[in-house]
């Protein structure tokens, strides 16, 4: 998983944040304050796990060869156009011209090279690494083609290049993206007040001309939903493009001053569990938890109804989509006798940590309540973010079961990583994703997604709750900005204020 869902905005003046009157009239506004619940752990897209860092930089500083649209569809980014051998091993990238990074460099093929050489070092620390693990060759002929060698197809390859994690960075400045992001985008990056806001500025040589139509955008980082809420309503924020206050959506529903716009992202809503530790390794205990859990109860107590419920770890939204929820419906008896039969018939004691994001805290409650029906007692431990990440994320096992949206596109490949974070193991599986990772055919890709949905389903390898919905608030007249996540993004390159 890479961006983990979830996983923002500076005080403006208060003549810019509040109504449309006077001297807003008489001079186009060009600057906007954004919101995000999370604060990123830091600003390198191509060395961490937090969607935070992307709905941040995400197009806005970072650019890759290829970019991901609003509809989820491969585009043209740093490279322009490119050719794919009929055999799909070989991938000839022709380059812009005359673009520079934000600390005056050149952006050549050497770059490229340096950045995919980068991503799949020994030495890596991408979180997904997996994306360049088909890569044989890198070649740069000239300064402006970099031509891309395969050891075998990718179906997904151009659209991966397009992510946050195969961002172009350059060497003399990849060191220190953490805290100094230099990429190639619209926006150059200003300054970062922990805790509070990240402030990008107008990229005045970027290569589009006229655009970013903004001269800066903040971006502030409130987690807690009632002061999301009180900063949208106060003027403090012009939008919050994922809001986490849905209770209070219909205050804002009726407001002439306000857009509520309900998109859906790609973050599969996930109970997981650590498949190391008994007596998760036990498929019957597995399956009685997902006959425990009643998905659209959580969807109406945790989301206000906003979200869509599913049965396997595969967008509703997306083609080759299977609808897997009957797979077992909420049914209190199943999951009592599968404890029978597992051996632990009076239920067991365990934890649930959850990471801050509302969705989460507000699901871990409701699926306590649950599991309790059925004499699994579980502790709920709410745990900060780096905490998430370092106990639960990155390898630390110390945990037992967690809720957390997974919002990178397609990523059922998570499931077949050896060293994940919820340790499944399937050997069918395993062999599904093997086929996957060689098909081309779209046709072909959809039915082995379907039997990929359909193995992860039937092995209860998580407790599949729901698709995470983009519940987004914005002030009337504000343009250009993404109703849908495709990709963890708020891509300000063409977003402003109208009339």
């Amino acid at each position: 998983m890479r961006k983990l869902g979830l996983l923002a905005v500076a005080m403006v003046a208060a003549g810019t944040a509040t109504g449309f009157a006077g001297a807003a009239h008489a001079q186009q506004r060009d600057t906007l304050a954004l919101g995000l619940g999370l604060e990123p752990p830091h600003l390198d897209p191509t060395a961490g796990a937090a969607a935070a860092i992307d709905e941040v930089t995400y197009r806005n500083v970072f650019e890759g060869l290829t970019r991901i649209d609003e509809k989820g569809s491969v585009q043209p980014g740093l490279a322009e156009s490119w050719e794919v051998s009929p055999d799909g091993l070989t991938y000839t990238f022709r380059l812009r011209d005359g673009v520079t990074f934000h600390d005056g460099t050149t952006f050549d093929s050497a770059d490229v090279k340096f950045a995919y050489d980068r991503a799949r070092g020994p030495d890596s620390v991408n979180a997904q690494k997996g994306y360049f693990a088909a890569i044989d060759t890198i070649e740069t002929p000239d300064p402006r083609t970099v031509v891309v060698r395969l050891s075998r197809p990718d179906g997904l390859f151009l659209f991966n290049m397009g992510s946050g994690d195969a961002s172009i960075v350059a060497p003399e400045s990849a060191a220190g993206n953490g805290q100094n992001p230099v990429g190639t985008g619209p926006f150059r990056f200003g300054r970062w007040v922990p805790g509070d806001r990240v402030v990008l500025t107008a990229n005045p040589d970027y290569r589009e001309p006229g655009l970013p139509h903004l001269r800066e955008v903040t971006f502030r980082f409130i987690a807690d939903p009632a002061a999301q809420l009180n900063a949208v309503r106060s003027g403090d924020l012009d939008a919050f493009p994922i809001f986490g206050a849905t209770e209070s959506v219909a205050l804002l529903e009726g407001d002439p001053q306000f857009q509520v716009v309900a998109g859906t992202t790609e973050g599969e809503t996930i109970l997981a569990f650590n498949h190391s530790r008994p007596p998760f390794d036990d498929v019957r205990v597995r399956r009685a938890i997902a006959h425990a859990i009643d998905r659209q109860e959580v969807v109406d107590g945790a989301m206000f109804g906003y979200g869509t419920p599913i049965g396997s770890h595969f967008a509703p939204h997306r083609e080759g989509y299977v609808d897997l929820t009957g797979t077992y419906p909420p049914d209190l008896d199943a999951a009592k006798a599968l404890l029978r039969e597992a051996g632990v018939p009076d239920g067991f004691k365990t934890t649930i940590k959850l990471p801050p994001p509302p969705y989460a805290r507000r699901s871990g409650e409701i699926i306590a309540a649950q599991l309790a029906r059925v004499g699994i007692e579980a502790e709920l431990i709410p745990v900060e973010w780096a905490q998430w990440l370092e106990q639960v994320f990155r390898g630390g096992n110390d945990f037992d079961m967690t809720i957390v949206a997974h919002v990178e596109p397609l990523d059922l490949d998570i499931y077949n990583r050896p060293d994940y974070y919820f340790n499944y193991h399937g050997d069918r599986y395993a062999e599904v994703m093997a086929e996957l990772e060689r098909t081309v055919d779209p046709a072909a890709r959809n039915e082995l997604y379907g039997q990929a949905q359909r193995i992860l389903a039937e092995d209860a390898a998580s407790g599949f709750l729901f698709q995470l919905p983009k519940v987004g608030v914005r002030r009337a007249g504000i343009e250009g900005m993404w109703d849908n996540a495709p990709v963890p993004a708020n891509d300000m390159t063409e977003v402003r204020w109208t009339e």
